[in-house]
């Protein structure tokens, strides 16, 4: 019997903390003295209401739950942010249709950064700020803010990246879960401090350099300015953001280390060190070709090439030049990037590098296994040996996630657009980065889709931020089973 008193507890606290945001976003908005005040205060107001309706006092024998109360309660989460976040989008008027409101709030929430505005310079400070907000929140882990205030689960033992399978034993910050929440909150809330200093120091309005930390840490992508970070002009700005996206895309925990001065973590880690050799590797490569065959000064080839890789990589999405104009050789390396993602445990989307690192791995050994079909040869990472059935789980994700790319490419291909901007597209929103290849490239938005388009690429944004089994689950008849 699925527990739903502990599940509507959980999403009425969850409505509460998103009407406190939205009260956070009603000050920006009275700051600059806008009308769209009152549509944070009228959204705050729907918001913290509903959630103290259905808040519903437990019994300790009813704080009891299992692995469906589980998967509800995470998927649920995502769906109710967005949900209630179109509401200072349509109150407002700033977005007019419902589709499209809820497509920008799942891109927020769930770090994708695929946008339907058209003119995003037009729209109240308020607005904007609580678009790259909902980055922010969906970047730390909408779960993980719930954690540290709900009491019914304490011991509810989800890590950061609770549905994916990081590979390694974690580094436990702290014992506790709700303690170790907050101490990674407070680590993202002091990062994303130094950027907004370091990027007003370059100057870039502080407004701006508020909003653009939020989105860089989150990897999400969304931008104040209708060129994104091409309007600034600045390498200065651009070095900061690339810093900060590459440290976004790595795992929280080893920024905690490093932060304390323990780099023998991050040296020491499997992951980490391929996260760093994918990101160098490609760099040189994306710089010689910018440099040898498009004509970049070494510079500038140097700069637009490390600032676009590691923004696809860490499946950020921001962008300064119109990488559709660079060749078809480095489409295809963005492309191939497309599927990699951060490290497990940051805020990125994509595949994840530990998966990569482990399938590349399996790969070496299956071969030593054909020669030696009866020996033992396992698969290493570290000091510590990767059990044969985890390896299968992760090729099952790794096939399932190919699927629901190539499905989604034929549904977007049906739409009438061509085979790269589809296979693009369903990529980018598998992978949360954003903008694509082909037609919904750098300096365009997603307005053009029909509105069952947008639809369908929400649901696809919300299978990639929660790892494709976490959601599919619900499709499955064993989980209604008792």
């Amino acid at each position: 019997m699925i527990n739903f008193r502990l599940i509507a507890r959980a999403f009425s606290l969850v409505l509460i903390v998103e009407g406190l945001f939205m009260l956070v976003s009603a000050g920006v908005s009275l700051l600059y003295h806008e009308h769209a005040a009152s549509s944070f205060f009228y959204s705050a107001l729907i918001s913290i209401v509903t959630g103290v309706l259905v808040f519903t006092p437990l019994r300790n024998e009813e704080r009891i739950f299992g692995n469906r109360e589980g998967y509800i309660i995470v998927t649920g989460i995502w769906l109710i942010f967005s949900i209630f976040g179109t509401l200072p989008f349509l109150i407002s008027g700033s977005i007019k249709s419902f589709g499209d409101a809820f497509f920008e709030s799942m891109s927020g929430f769930t770090t994708t950064g695929a946008t339907i505005l058209r003119d995003i310079e037009s729209m109240p400070h308020g607005i904007l700020f609580w678009r790259s907000l909902t980055q922010w929140l969906g970047g730390i882990g909408i779960i993980f803010i719930s954690l540290s205030v709900f009491p019914a689960f304490k011991s509810f033992n989800i890590q950061i990246s609770a549905s994916e399978f990081s590979g390694q034993p974690a580094d436990k910050i702290h014992p506790r879960i709700k303690d170790a929440a907050k101490r990674l909150v407070l680590i993202y809330f002091f990062i994303t401090v130094i950027e907004i200093v370091l990027l007003s120091l370059g100057g870039m309005p502080i407004f701006d350099a508020v909003c653009h930390s939020f989105s860089t840490l989150s990897t999400g992508g969304f931008s104040t300015r209708n060129n994104g970070i091409a309007a600034f002009h600045s390498p200065y700005i651009m070095i900061v953001i690339t810093v900060f996206m590459f440290i976004a895309g790595t795992n929280m925990t080893l920024i905690y280390f490093g932060l304390k001065g323990n780099f023998k973590k991050l040296i020491g880690n499997n992951e980490f060190v391929f996260y760093l050799l994918i990101c160098f590797v490609f760099i040189v490569l994306v710089s010689l070709i910018l440099y040898l065959k498009a004509g970049f000064t070494f510079g500038k080839a140097l700069l637009d090439g490390t600032f676009h890789v590691i923004s696809i990589v860490t499946t950020t999405g921001f962008y300064t030049q119109d990488h559709n104009l660079w060749g078809n050789t480095i489409l295809i390396i963005f492309f191939i990037l497309m599927f990699t993602g951060g490290t497990s445990g940051s805020s990125s989307g994509g595949i994840k590098i530990v998966r990569l690192l482990l399938v590349t791995k399996n790969s070496r050994q299956e071969m030593k296994r054909l020669i030696h079909p009866n020996a033992f040869i396992p698969v290493h990472l570290g000091e510590r040996i990767i059990p044969q059935s985890t390896i299968y789980n992760l090729l099952v994700f790794i096939t399932l996630y190919f699927f629901v790319m190539c499905f989604g490419t034929f549904i977007i291909s049906f739409m009438g657009y061509d085979l790269i901007t589809s296979f693009s597209t369903s990529a980018s929103m598998l992978g949360n980065i954003g903008p694509g290849l082909g037609t919904f490239g750098p300096f365009t938005n997603y307005s053009a889709l029909p509105m069952a388009g947008k639809w369908f690429l929400s649901v696809m944004m919300l299978l990639g931020r929660l790892e494709l089994l976490t959601v599919m689950i619900f499709f499955s008849r064993s989980f209604y089973r008792n």
